[in-house]
């Protein structure tokens, strides 16, 4: 199966990082990250719910909830041993040598970021790629749009049951909206 490592940029937006996961869930990628990125995840998550007026003790809980769930879901997906070769590229940013060097061990075929400048493909390994989130989605739903489309109902789902009910119209329009996946909800709207 192939293998996408996801950098913390690509995961830290909610509903982004539940439509990638969400795809991987339906079988069509495994998803990988250290724990390093993780880190940063949860790190990120409890400054946003602070922002958002949540007390720090809760937001903290909270974004360590959000880690648990994806290491319980994914439990193959964190990668161990990558320690080794942080420090190894010569990227223009040190602090990204981890996200190269934990796809490196992963033996993954993309490393999916928004910071696709951070990663020049003279640094980066052969069998690597470094996309962005709305080329990987386009990819990935190309595969199988039917799904992909599951994927959208299961987030569709799940949010209805914490809020006001949302269809996977909006769903769709918001990853077009927010995350650029235009070419990936113009694949899954064709094939419904």
């Amino acid at each position: 199966m192939f293998t996408a490592l996801l950098d913390t940029c690509v995961l830290w937006p909610s509903l982004q990082r539940n439509f990638l996961l969400s795809l991987a869930a339906e079988g069509m990628y495994r998803p990988a990250w250290s724990s390093a990125i993780l880190e940063e995840l949860e790190y990120h998550e409890t400054e946003k719910l602070i922002r958002r007026g949540e007390q720090e003790d809760k937001a903290a809980a909270r974004a360590l909830f959000l880690i648990d769930q994806m290491r319980s879901a994914f439990d193959d997906a964190e990668i161990q041993g990558w320690e080794g070769l942080e420090g190894t590229y010569g990227l223009p940013d040190p602090d990204d040598e981890h996200v190269l060097a934990s796809a490196v061990v992963a033996g993954a075929g993309a490393i999916v970021t928004h910071n696709t400048k951070d990663f020049p493909q003279s640094k980066v390994p052969n069998g690597i790629d470094v996309i962005s989130p709305a080329k990987f989605a386009e990819n990935t739903v190309e595969l199988d749009p039917l799904q992909a489309f599951d994927a959208v109902v299961a987030i569709a789902e799940r949010f209805g049951r914490k809020g006001p009910p949302v269809t996977t119209d909006d769903v769709l329009d918001t990853l077009v909206e927010r995350y650029g996946m235009t070419s990936a909800v113009r694949i899954m709207r064709q094939a419904r």
